[in-house]
This record gives C-alpha cells, structure tokens and sequence, in this order.
C-alpha cells in the first residue's frame, strides 16, 4: 500500500491551521520544500519529513497512523465554508477535509490592492475561476489581464501566475483547483 505523504502533510498542515509558509518557518526548511512535497514532486528522506513534522508538532508514527475521513457530504451552507487564508486575500474552501479529493473548491475575497505576491505561483494541475465581483488582474507566464464580472481564467497550474485586485471595490472570485494543490 502507497501512502500519499503529499496528501497527508497538506491535510495535518491544515489541520493545524498553519501557511505553507509559517509550517517552513517553524521547520526550517523553505517555502518551495513543503510546496513541493505536497503536490509530490519532491519525496522527503524520513529525516527531512521528521524535522517538517516537528514543526506541525505530530509524530512519524501519528503521521502514519492518521487515517482522515473522506466526508461524503454533497451540501454546504455558507458558514461552513473553511477559511485558509488570513489577510488582505480570504480563501473559502468547500470541505474541511479534502483528503483524497480531486478537486479543491474556493470562494476568494480579495481587498482592494490585496496581490498573491511578486514570487508567481507555481504548482500541479489545472485551475480556472469567475470573477463574481470587483476587478482581478491575472499575470500567466507573460501574459497579463484585468478581468471582469463574468469573465474567466483557466489554465495548467505549473504556468508561473499570479493575482491582484483593482480598483476601489473588494474582488470576489470562484474558483477551483486539479488536484488540491492550493
């Protein structure tokens, strides 16, 4: 049996309500090495992941030993949304668990000027979202947009890409994600 270590040290990371980035603070490692070990492109040495884990805190034999549940739910109300993003940028995932799961589902919220960063993003699979409200400009690879409400973004997840809202007016996006890799 192949345990999915990605899969898994997202889901406790999770759990736990940490960042990728505050998890690579606490376990000193960088930012790129918990991204890459989550969407499995990297496979850590057992040390390597020790030391990750001492930052969640849990355990080898914990970390092994959890067993998530995979929710059959099909509804959601919307205070049941998830939030996993803090700041200037909310992220509002449908399912608290989605280990396991294919897709990852996200109502965004970003305030006025809120940016994904200067660093694009860059991960696994496929993603798309509708701008619901407000104006969203979208960079991938060299290209660059300023999308509306209704218009739509779609494109393989490994293109460097990154967002920022503009204008007055809070950004308001739905978007999903192939594998969860967010």
């Amino acid at each position: 049996m192949s345990v999915d270590v990605g899969l898994r040290l997202r889901h406790v990371r999770r759990l736990h309500k940490l960042s990728q980035r505050e998890l690579a603070k606490r376990a000193g490692v960088t930012n790129s090495t918990i991204s890459l070990i989550e969407s499995n492109q990297m496979n850590p040495s057992v040390g390597a992941l020790k030391r990750i884990l001492d930052g969640v805190p849990i355990g080898l034999a914990a970390f092994f030993a959890l067993e998530p549940d995979q929710a059959e739910r099909a509804f959601y109300a919307k205070d049941e949304l998830v939030e996993i993003g803090k700041g200037p940028i909310s992220y509002r995932q449908v399912g608290e668990n989605l280990f396991g799961r294919a897709l990852q589902l996200l109502k965004e919220r970003y305030e006025p000027g809120a940016d994904t960063g200067r660093v694009p993003l860059v991960h696994e699979g496929e993603e798309g979202g509708i701008i619901i409200k407000g104006r969203l400009e979208v960079w991938v690879d060299q290209e660059r947009k300023i999308l509306g409400p209704g218009d739509a973004y779609y494109f393989a997840s490994r293109r460097p890409h990154r967002f920022r809202a503009v204008g007055p007016e809070p950004c308001e996006v739905v978007s999903a994600c192939t594998p969860p890799s967010f």
